[in-house]
Formats: structure tokens, C-alpha cells, sequence
């Protein structure tokens, strides 16, 4: 996608979106968080407005957080309880926070923010530099198996359909480089906002690779966070990984 950043997908307008938003498995993936955390404490990258981190805390649980949106992380200190999470400012994959943690986790296919092998990596090693020694690595994202079953590598689906909004994912797809190019497009009477994102994905077989590299074996993996079997078949995979 000509002249995207990574801002133009996390900046004020989007962080706003972000404030509320709730996919539905926020108990289920709170629960599988928190059984592996034990006493913690535990690391979000890229914490976003907290819609993981929040209720994982509000167990108890310390909590710590990095995102490179100064945007995302007001929305996150707006919420009730916000203000006592540390979060680091600057880029998930360098993993800048001093200290060893018991839980580090990524959500919601965000470590593919990383466009390039080379940083997805790095941010492995890294996570590994910071775990304890019987901490863990915990990765959800999408499961690439359906993008090649696509239609001239590209679509369009209708993310929602209302009498006064329509919402967009319009989507191309490079098998060659990983890359899935995508705009969110929002048609309603106040007239068209697009919300650009490209993510650069990785099979569950590559993600492994990396946590090898970093000193990291896979520990187990699921199709969602309520533990059902992972197949072929599944959308999303939940990889935990440690020493």
C-alpha cells in the first residue's frame, strides 16, 4: 500500500474506535491469561485501550504494557483503572522494559503489525530476553490456511450493514511476500472514512521457527482461547510458547 505507516492505523480517529470495542472472548481469553500467569507479573505488547489488560489486572494480577500510539494509551488511561498500569512507550518489538516477566502476551493477530520476518523475530528474542525461567509467550492471531483459498488474491466483505452505515474490509493479498493489504471502508451520510492496516502474517510452522531461534519451544497451541483443538480448519491459533 503506497505511503502507509502503521500510524495511519492506530492514530487519534482509530484510538477512539478502540475505546469500547469487545470481540466477545475477553472472559474466555482473560481466564486462559491469567491460569498461565500464575502470581505474574505479566507484559502486553501492544496494550492498546486495554481491552485485555484491564480485567486481567482488575484479579489482581500486575500488569504491564508497551504500545507505540500515544493516542491508544490515553484511551486505556480514560477507563477505570487505567492510570495504575505502566505503560512503555515505543515499538512492541524491542521490548523496552527492564525486568523478567511471568506472562508476555500479544492479541488479536497484532505481532503481524510487524511487517518483516526480521522484526517479527526480533520481537521473539526479545520476549525470550524477559521471561522468566518458567514464564511463557502467549501469541493469538489469524490462521493463514484461508487466504489462499481467495479469489484473485483479494475481497470484499461486508463487516456490517445498517440503515444509516455501511462497513467495508476490502482486502489484497500477496502470497509471495505475507502481506495482507487491507482498508476498512465506512460509507453513512456523513460520507466515507477509510482506515487503512497491513499486516505481514506468518504460519503457525514459521512462528515456531522464530521461538526456536529465541530459545523457545512450543508448549501448546489451540484454535481459541476456550482451548478447542487446533485443525486445519480453524480461523485463529493460540500458540503458547516457553524455555
Amino acid at each position: 500500500m503506497k505511503d502507509y505507516r502503521p500510524e495511519l492505523s492506530f492514530g487519534e480517529r482509530v484510538a477512539a474506535t478502540y475505546r469500547d470495542v469487545q470481540r466477545g472472548d475477553e472472559a474466555a481469553a482473560v481466564a486462559f491469561l491469567a491460569g498461565l500467569a500464575g502470581t505474574g507479573p505479566a507484559l502486553e505488547l501492544a496494550i492498546g485501550a486495554g481491552r485485555i489488560a484491564l480485567p486481567l489486572a482488575a484479579g489482581g494480577l500486575r500488569v504491564d504494557g508497551i504500545d507505540f500510539s500515544p493516542a491508544m494509551i490515553a484511551q486505556l488511561r480514560a477507563k477505570p483503572g487505567g492510570d495504575r498500569l505502566a505503560v512503555t512507550l515505543g515499538d512492541f518489538a524491542d521490548v523496552p522494559v527492564a525486568g523478567a516477566y511471568r506472562l508476555i502476551y500479544v492479541v488479536w493477530n497484532t505481532l503481524f503489525n510487524l511487517l518483516t520476518q526480521d522484526d517479527q523475530v526480533r520481537c521473539f528474542e526479545n520476549v525470550a530476553a524477559h521471561l522468566s525461567d518458567d514464564g511463557v509467550f502467549v501469541v493469538e492471531a489469524f490462521s493463514p490456511a484461508y487466504l489462499h483459498r481467495l479469489r484473485d488474491q483479494q475481497y470484499v466483505d461486508a463487516e456490517a450493514v445498517a440503515v444509516d452505515e455501511v462497513r467495508l474490509d476490502v482486502a489484497r493479498h500477496d502470497p509471495e511476500r505475507q502481506l495482507l493489504v487491507e482498508t476498512h471502508v465506512s460509507l453513512s451520510a456523513a460520507g466515507v472514512r477509510l482506515d487503512p492496516i497491513v499486516t505481514r502474517y506468518a504460519w503457525p510452522s514459521e512462528l515456531d521457527l522464530m521461538a526456536r531461534i529465541a530459545g523457545l519451544r512450543l508448549r501448546e497451541r489451540w484454535a481459541d482461547w476456550a482451548r478447542s483443538p487446533y485443525t486445519a480448519g480453524s480461523r485463529s491459533v493460540v500458540s503458547v510458547y516457553g524455555r
